[in-house]
Order: C-alpha cells, then sequence, then structure tokens
C-alpha cells in the first residue's frame, strides 16, 4: 500500500496531453490560385447556363 499510494499520485501527471500546437497553414501557389480561378469560372458558366434554360422554358 506505501508504494502503491505514491504511484497513483504520479499515474496522472505522467498522462497529461500536451498542449496543442495549431498547425500554420502554407502558402497558395500562384498554380494553386489559376486553377481555382478556372473552377470559378466554368462555376459561374455552368450557373449561367442553367438559368439560360430554365429561362426559355
Amino acid at each position: 500500500m506505501r508504494m502503491l499510494l505514491p504511484l497513483l499520485i504520479l499515474v496522472p501527471g505522467l498522462a497529461m496531453a500536451a498542449t496543442f500546437d495549431p498547425p500554420t497553414p502554407a502558402s497558395q501557389t500562384a498554380t494553386a490560385e489559376f486553377w481555382f480561378a478556372v473552377a470559378a469560372g466554368c462555376f459561374v458558366a455552368a450557373l449561367a447556363a442553367v438559368q439560360w434554360m430554365v429561362q426559355r422554358r
């Protein structure tokens, strides 16, 4: 019992988690910006096409 009490007191300290260190986001490359612009343009064109198709109905 004498050895068990110090062990039980120290175990929670050993099991404590480390503090959270949030990751730093990477900067966006020019290639990623280009493809995002292409995708955004395609999305707008698709929305315009759907609007044109629904409007003619």
